[in-house]
């Protein structure tokens, strides 16, 4: 089996954990739902959010092709 990345996005996801994005995220949803923040760090927080969930959906996306493949290249065998 080949292992291929788009090699833009295999330099940006070297060291790059899912769940670390995840657990990131959550914690800043909790801390803006507990009210720890002030405002501007709430709208700089959200934004990091934001980025972090682009990151983790376009993670996703790259898995999802390389599932698909697999499928398919197990199917015309």
């Amino acid at each position: 089996m080949v292992k291929r990345k788009n090699a833009a996005n295999s330099d940006a996801m070297d060291g790059w954990n899912y769940e670390a994005k995840v657990n990131e995220i959550e914690g800043i949803i909790t801390r803006i739902e507990a009210g720890e923040l002030e405002l501007e760090e709430v709208f700089d927080q959200f934004a990091k959010a934001v980025e972090s969930l682009r990151q983790c959906e376009s993670f996703l996306q790259q898995r999802q092709q390389q599932v698909d493949l697999l499928i398919e290249t197990l199917n015309n065998e």
